[in-house]
């Protein structure tokens, strides 16, 4: 484990507490936020593939146009990257048990989704309140909050801000795992840790993150400075449970 989570809820996490599959059934109504194109499978997908199976209705809400993977590629320019990644994201909540008129895709610019107080938050609240009005959810799935990303940190501050009211927010972990410092860790005391278990729908949350093809091989190969999510990245999420914070 790495030396920025000790401390943390997560320092021991196959220590945290193992809800049973059927614990999804208390999400009730559940919004799925994903910062990019393949966050809602690495993080919650084997958590949307069990509301899915018992009917819970899921809607997912992709934050950015997920076109900064590969920025300096000339066979997949902004345009055709931010297509390439919805048909991927399309593919794989399919795969999970979301239709497509479940799915919205707000495609604020990769990388620089606003923060609290800059120019564009509040028309992103905007639309991010319009989402949740629509769908009145009982329980949003989104990033961590210190999640060492910047469009992550985003997208947590565009919930807080627009659903302060919903009746539960349970926050899902990506880059803390290998990319966060100390002071992004959930530090003691500050949350409840707990793992759920999606032993029985592991292999849709796997072919769920294979469908983010440009995201998980060489197919974009144009681009020396492209990302590529790696095993150390990827070992994280096939595990028989997930893990969800709550304040």
């Amino acid at each position: 484990m790495a030396a920025s989570l000790l401390g943390s809820p997560l320092a021991d996490v196959e220590s945290l507490s193992l809800l049973p599959a059927d614990a999804v059934t208390g999400f009730g109504r559940t919004l799925v936020v994903a910062p990019h194109p393949d966050d809602e499978s690495l993080g919650c997908g084997g958590a949307i593939a069990l509301l899915r199976e018992r009917g819970r209705p899921v809607h997912v809400l992709v934050v950015s146009d997920g076109a900064g993977s590969h920025p300096n590629s000339r066979a997949y320019p902004a345009p055709a990257l931010t297509a390439l990644r919805e048909r991927e994201a399309l593919d794989a909540l399919a795969m999970l048990g979301v239709e497509a008129d479940a799915i919205t895709f707000l495609r604020l610019p990769d990388r620089f989704v606003p923060r609290a107080g800059s120019a564009g938050f509040a028309d992103a609240a905007r639309h991010f309140r319009a989402c949740i009005d629509q769908f009145a959810p009982d329980t949003i799935l989104l990033p961590w909050r210190r999640d060492p990303h910047c469009d992550h940190r985003a997208a947590w501050e565009l919930v807080t801000t627009t659903a302060p009211d919903t009746p539960r927010l349970i926050e899902y972990p990506i880059w803390v795992w290998e990319l966060g410092e100390h002071d992004d860790s959930p530090q003691a005391g500050e949350m409840h840790g707990w793992r759920l278990d999606i032993c029985a729908v592991l292999p849709h949350k796997l072919a769920a993150i294979a469908a983010h093809v440009s995201q998980t091989t060489d197919l974009i190969d144009d681009d020396p400075d492209g990302f590529r999510l790696s095993n150390a990245d990827l070992r994280h999420f096939n595990r028989p449970w997930e893990v969800f914070l709550e304040p």
